[in-house]
């Protein structure tokens, strides 16, 4: 039932009520994901405080990966050429060096440019670089062209 529980998308932290278990049991729980295992009879200190924990882990849990989610649907909203503009901002390249790999101008790489910060949301090349680290993005590559976030 843990496991079944555990592969549902955004589950529940678990805690487990037990008056049998013994370590190989609760190593295993804990292995497989719960967040406690406690043994009968239950301390309601002890369980009110394992609740408000796994509450907590639960809610920071769900922040991440709506924030997550919401820089993988602006990622996605980009250009294939904003893409890889981005990805050449983040490995350090120059807006000239970005133009000429492409053969463009350096006035339309910085147009490019000015719309991935705006659609990406970051202010600076430091926020640039750390959403693509949290994107799972290298951030630096021997060309351009990106692969596509899974």
């Amino acid at each position: 039932m843990q496991q079944q529980l555990a592969d549902t998308d955004g589950a529940l932290p678990i805690i487990f009520l037990t008056g049998w278990g013994d370590i190989p049991m609760s190593v295993r729980a804990m292995k497989e994901g719960a967040f406690r295992v406690l043994t009968k009879p239950i301390n309601a200190p002890a369980l009110l405080a394992a609740i408000r924990h796994a509450i907590e882990k639960d809610r920071l849990a769900r922040a991440e990966r709506k924030s997550l989610n919401d820089l993988r649907r602006r990622y996605e909203s980009l250009t294939p050429r904003e893409r890889a503009v981005m990805h050449g901002i983040v490995a350090g390249r120059l807006n000239k060096q970005i133009a000429a790999e492409f053969g463009t101008s350096e006035a339309t790489v910085k147009e490019q440019r000015r719309k991935v910060m705006y659609k990406m949301q970051a202010d600076s090349l430091v926020a640039l670089v750390f959403i693509a680290e949290r994107l799972g993005l290298r951030t630096e590559h021997p060309r351009l062209y990106p692969p596509q976030v899974g």
